[in-house]
């Protein structure tokens, strides 16, 4: 006796049409990325990489070519003919040269300043805080990045007026706030970026097993001996990769200069300044913060604490 058999029953939209027609376009288009993986993969990074190379990549070519070009002295015409003064006047011209190493020197301070405060606030977070108080100082390390980025350098210009919430916290003593200069944009900056440098040595601890820090201790260690020979060496990965978004976001930023720095002068205030002036010149002297950046990934990796992370 023959057993029948039972046709499978048709979903729509799930097989050919009858006819042997294919239901849509669709699976035409599915079949061919099916059978072609390289395909796939172009499709799929087409639109990120249009947008790196066009739009990031393709800005910066674009400064590098201004930064080559002249500017007529009668007319303030950019004219595009290619020159080397502009590169000539930012090495030479010795104010230039402050501005650049006055900046290159604020943002290594940023950066010490925030890995200063990141090793013992990470090291309390991951190690001794209880989960509760854990959870109440990551909220307070991240909260500033919650609010605009103007808020934060206003308030903290209010901070450092003249007779402003420092003098009045410092009157009792019979000292007064720094003001408006180089210390005031220091702070300003290392508050700005200092959850960049936090996270990931917080991170880095949690990381570390505590029978490292036992077994130092039955050796004879003390605590912050622990620290600096155990735990510090096994951080150089997060402080590297810390430093990167803090040394490198310092050293482009200048609204915080303009609210806080008070005369202080930084890369990108002259940029500002020359951008209408001397179009070229500006973008000569922003090539500068790129070659100094490029330099720091370079140092860092030679470092290899890169190929730890």
């Amino acid at each position: 006796m023959a057993v029948p058999t039972l046709e499978p029953e048709t979903i729509p939209g799930s097989g050919p049409e009858p006819g042997g027609k294919p239901s849509g376009r669709g699976d035409g288009i599915s079949r061919l990325l099916h059978a072609r993986p390289k395909l796939r993969l172009t499709a799929f990074l087409a639109l990120p990489l249009a947008w790196l190379g066009v739009l990031y990549i393709g800005s910066l070519i674009l400064l590098f070519i201004t930064a080559f070009w002249t500017t007529d002295t009668f007319t303030s015409k950019v004219i595009p003919a290619f020159t080397l003064e502009n590169f000539v006047e930012i090495v030479t011209v010795p104010a230039y040269q402050l501005t650049a190493l006055r900046t290159v020197g604020i943002a290594l301070a940023v950066t010490v300043l925030c890995a200063l405060l990141a090793l013992p606030l990470g090291l309390y977070m991951a190690k001794v805080a209880s989960p509760r108080m854990r959870a109440v100082l990551a909220i307070g390390i991240t909260l500033p990045l919650w609010a605009g980025y103007l808020v934060k350098v206003f308030s903290w210009r209010i901070t450092f007026m003249n007779g402003g919430p420092l003098d009045w916290v410092l009157a009792p003593v019979g000292i007064t706030g720094p003001g408006y200069g180089t210390a005031a944009l220091v702070v300003t900056l290392a508050y700005l970026w200092f959850p960049y440098m936090a996270v990931p040595v917080y991170s880095a601890f949690r990381q570390i097993p505590d029978n490292l820090f036992d077994a130092s201790s039955d050796l004879g260690a003390k605590g912050w001996a622990t620290v600096r020979t155990v735990a510090i060496p096994l951080l150089k990965p997060a402080f590297i990769a810390g430093s990167i978004f803090t040394f490198s976001l310092s050293l482009g930023d200048y609204i915080a200069a303009q609210f806080v720095g008070g005369k202080t002068q930084v890369i990108g205030t002259v940029i500002a300044s020359n951008i209408n002036l001397n179009p070229p010149l500006a973008a000569a002297f922003g090539t500068v913060p790129i070659v100094v950046v490029v330099l720091y990934l370079f140092l860092a990796r030679k470092s290899g604490a890169l190929k730890q992370l």
